[in-house]
Parts: structure tokens; sequence; C-alpha cells
């Protein structure tokens, strides 16, 4: 790997040094979460969203509880500019959610900008950018800093003459790839940005901070935020935001420590859509502090109904370990992960019941589940799947949770062993339902040559009739229980089994059967393991000595 070629971040740009808050900071409260899916998301989607998917993506933002949303690049396609004149002319936008605006410091792309906005009761941000860091200056711009800093200002200047009397309209302005812009330089900008818009606190102007093009380590993005909120000159009107991508995979960290130096804001696409590896993901940002007891003030108690609306939207697939969403991320298949899960949902519902109080109201602690599946929407059905990597605890929590067997700790053992067989024969997931009809073939008779057609208990004796062979064996047994009564009359058919162990269980109101046993027994040939389901637990247990003998 010809890794000369590449410069690390320190020999690229000066990275502020000095006092540190960030590393002993907690976050308590959730910052503005900002999604850009509608503008920046977009311009990252091979086919951009048509009108139709674009109003549905918003509305869908508004639902979730968004209240500052950026909803198009109206100077740069007229579908952006006719979104924006939709939200002038309904009243699709809740008069509590702000629209934001998106441009570049050229006056007459401003001017269509402020022209899309014209009559919108909302509260509204203009957010105007320009590029600031060296090589965008040298290789895209041709500008030294200072005639930069000439181009931003007359920007700035166009946006106050243009908007600057609207009562509704505040203003942002992003100096793009400032993670790459030397210290000095966005303070210096975003100083004279700020004096030019008179921020203060009853008008704020959001400064917003990209990572443009990730390009360190998350601790250097947070010393640069923290530079910045130490030394604005107008800090007390300013809202400090931050816009990370994901090019080193490491976006949702950058946020996080970026809101511990000082950031109030965060923008990002919902599910992480954007150029390259893409925006910041929003949601895991915000279910990451659900995590920790801090309320995200978004809602996403229907992860699954929100995902599908943003893979209509984008025409892009969630993928299945996508955190928190992805349809594999609260599932176990590995064997250890699944018993502790197993012991841990027990547990759960132990305590619930001991305090008298909903599973959904009692501190959660289940081993490998960082928050409670029903906490967004989604139903324990797929927490622990099987396959060839899986284990006894697996395998008995989905035969409990979809067929209400508790199997004894060594029938878990030797089912174990036969789905592991059929997995590895197979390669492939075993599903509930398969996994029951490998049990019921593994431990019931399929082709019984003998057969209990009748059985009456009258005081302590008990009547047992057996078809034996095509003919009919009649006996009585007195003193003893109905299962020693059939092994009795087994023996004396000559087909004898010991029974060495037998559990039972009801089985939960609504069932098709009302009890199940669990035998194991020892033949004359063999030994194993039967089961039996019944209306009573003693006709599961008298079936399951039948499926015994037969086996």
């Amino acid at each position: 790997m010809p890794s000369h070629r590449y410069r690390d971040i320190h020999r690229r740009v000066e990275v502020p040094a000095g006092q540190r808050d960030w590393p002993a900071a907690r976050i308590t409260e959730a910052p503005l979460w900002v999604p850009v899916d509608l503008r920046d998301g977009n311009q990252a989607l091979a086919e951009p969203m048509d009108p139709v998917r674009k109003r549905r993506f918003f509305e869908l933002l508004v639902a979730m509880g968004y209240k500052e949303i950026e909803v198009g690049y109206p100077s740069a396609s007229q579908t952006d500019f006719d979104f924006v004149r939709l939200l002038a002319d309904t009243d699709i936008a809740p008069p509590d959610v702000t629209i934001v605006v998106f441009t570049p410091a050229r006056r007459d792309l401003i001017e269509r900008t402020v022209e899309s906005v014209r009559g919108i009761t909302n509260e509204v941000v203009i957010h105007l950018y320009t590029a600031t860091a060296p090589v965008w200056r040298e290789v895209v711009l041709g500008k030294d800093r200072a005639q930069l800093r000439e181009l931003i200002l007359a920007g700035a200047r166009d946006v106050l003459d243009l908007a600057g009397g609207w009562p509704n309209v505040r203003f942002q302005f992003s100096p793009e790839v400032f993670n790459l812009t030397e210290p000095d330089f966005a303070l210096e900008i975003c100083d004279a940005v700020t004096a030019l818009w008179e921020a203060r606190p009853q008008r704020p102007v959001t400064l917003n901070l990209p990572a443009t093009v990730e390009a360190a380590t998350p601790n250097v993005y947070a010393d640069q935020i923290e530079y910045m909120h130490r030394n604005l000159t107008r800090r007390d009107g300013v809202i400090l935001s931050v816009h990370p991508h994901n090019d080193r995979g490491t976006g949702i960290a950058c946020a996080e420590l970026a809101v511990l130096a000082g950031a109030q804001r965060v923008e990002g696409c919902v599910f992480g859509n954007g150029e390259r590896t893409g925006n910041v993901d929003i949601a895991t940002l915000a279910l990451n502090l659900h995590a920790q007891g801090v309320d995200p003030m978004i809602d996403f108690s229907d992860i699954d109904e929100i995902r599908r609306t943003v893979e209509y939207c984008t025409r892009l697939p969630v993928h299945e370990r996508h955190p928190y969403v992805g349809d594999l991320v609260h599932t176990a298949f590995s064997g250890t992960h699944q018993d502790a899960i197993r012991k841990g949902m027990a547990e759960h519902r132990a305590r619930a019941a001991a305090a008298n109080l909903s599973e959904r109201e009692v501190p959660w602690q289940v081993p490998y589940l960082p928050i409670d599946p029903a906490d967004i929407g989604r139903s324990y059905d797929a927490v622990i799947r099987v396959n060839s990597q899986s284990g006894k605890g697996g395998i008995a929590y989905l035969l409990h949770t979809g067929y209400g067997l508790e199997l004894p700790r060594r029938l878990q053992i030797d089912l174990a062993r036969r789905v592991q067989t059929h997995t590895d024969d197979t390669g492939a997931e075993i599903t509930a339902k398969e996994l029951y009809t490998l049990f019921e073939e593994s431990y019931t008779a399929r082709d019984p040559r003998i057969t209990l057609r009748q059985w009456r208990i009258t005081g302590d004796s008990t009547e047992i009739t057996l078809d034996v062979d095509g003919g009919e064996q009649r006996s009585v047994h007195h003193g003893i229980g109905p299962v020693e009564a059939l092994t009795a009359a087994l023996t004396a058919a000559g087909r004898p089994v010991e029974i060495l162990g037998l559990t039972q269980h009801s089985l939960e109101e609504g069932a098709a059967a009302a009890a199940a046993s669990y035998l194991e027994y020892r033949t004359p040939t063999r030994s194993g393991w039967a089961f039996g389901r019944d209306i009573s637990v003693v006709a599961a247990s008298l079936a399951a000595v039948m499926n015994a003998v037969n086996a």
C-alpha cells in the first residue's frame, strides 16, 4: 500500500492545543437534530427524490418530531425550488417547524433562494456556505485568504440586504471543509460573518462547522470545535452546529465528541445517507442517547415504518447490521449469546412480576441487548434465531416463545446435537416452525406399532387398553399412578420401557393442547427422550410413554 503518498492531519492543518474540557464532559440532553436528507442526502442519490417522495419524507420527519429541517437547495433545481414553494402555499409544515434552505455565496443564487422562501410564515434559516480549506481555496476557487474572506462577506451582505428585514428569517453560515481549514482563519471568517449579521441571543446566527471530508480521529474534531466554542466573539449569539461526514467510519463518534466540546446542533441524515460514505447517522446518535437514559426528543417508536419510508424515498436499502434499525441488530445466533439473552429475559419478566409492574416499566438489563426492542416497535420474535453456530439456549428460547415448551436441560442438549447436524447439512438458518417440526420428528413416533386405545382411572385403579399388533390387551392396575400402570401394561405386552425422568407443565391458555410432557427413558435396546402433548398433564405423559415405546 503506497501509504507514503498521504499526510497525517497534523501535517495538513494546525490542530488547536491547550485546555480541553470535552474529555470530562457528559451529554445530559439531546442537541437540536437537523435532518438534511432532503438536500444533502438528496444530492447523494443516483435518482434524486421526485416531488411525491420528497413530500413523503418531509411528512415523516415532521411526524418524528424534528423541529428544524433543511428542505432543499432551491437555486440548484426546479424540483427543489418548487418543493420550498409548496411549503409556502400549503400547511404541511407545522408552525413550530423551522425551514432551512441552502445557498452558495453568489448573488444570483442567493436571490433565487430568497425568492423561494417568500411568503413562508414559519421560521426560516437561510444557510450560506463557501469552502475555506487551503486545497479548496487554491484548486477549486483560485483565491487567497483575503480574497475568499471578501467573497464570503459579499455573500453575507447579499443575504442581509435581501432578507435581513424579514422578522421570521435567521441566517446560517458554513465554512465548508472546516476541519481542514486553519483554525485562526475559520475563527476570523466566522467572527466577521456574525458581526455583519449582528448575531445576538434574540436573533442568533447558526455557525455550522462541517467535517466535510473526515480526515482525522474524532478527538481532533472535538479539539477544533472546542477551540471555536471558547474563542468565538459573539458566542451567546451563536448556535454552534456540526455536520460530520463518515469517510473514516467515525462520523458518529465525531458528532458525539463535538457535542461534548460545545456543539448545540447536529446536522445529518436519518440513517446516514450522503456523499461517499455518508453524512452522520442521526438516528443512531439519538438512540445512543436513549440507551444512556437521555430523552432523544425524536420518536423512534415504530422504527420499521421509518425504515420502510426512508427506503422508499431514497431507493436505498438499510443494511441488516445498521445500528438499531437493521433486521439483525437484535438477533443472536451464537449459542452463548442466546443462553444469556434467554436467562436475561426470564429475569426481566420475574423482576416485573415481583414489582407488580409491566415489563415496559422496569429498568432494562438484558445481556447483549443495549435497548429493549419493544422501545422501537420491534417484537421479540427475531431476538434469537438458530443456525449452525447456535446452542441449546437459543433452541429452547424459540420453542418456548413460539410453542410454549419448557425443555429440560438434558433434552435441550440432546436436541441441540440434532439441530447442529441439520444446520451443518443444510448450511442454512432454521426457523422456529422448522425447529418445532424437527423436535416432533425426533421425539414423537411417526409409525406407532403399539397404541394406547383407552385409559380410565377409577378410585385407586387404572384401566389400560392397548392395541398390540392388531390385538387388544386390557389390564387393571391397583395402587399405582397412570404412568406406572401404562409401563406395567407395556411390560406385560413384551414392550418394557423404564422411565428415567419425567417433566410436565401446563401450556398457556388458548393453546391447542393444554399440557406437555418430556420423558427420558430406557428400553432393552436403546435410551432417549420422548415428548407428549395433550389436553392434560396425565394424558400428555401417557402420550410421551407411547412415543418412547414406539421410537
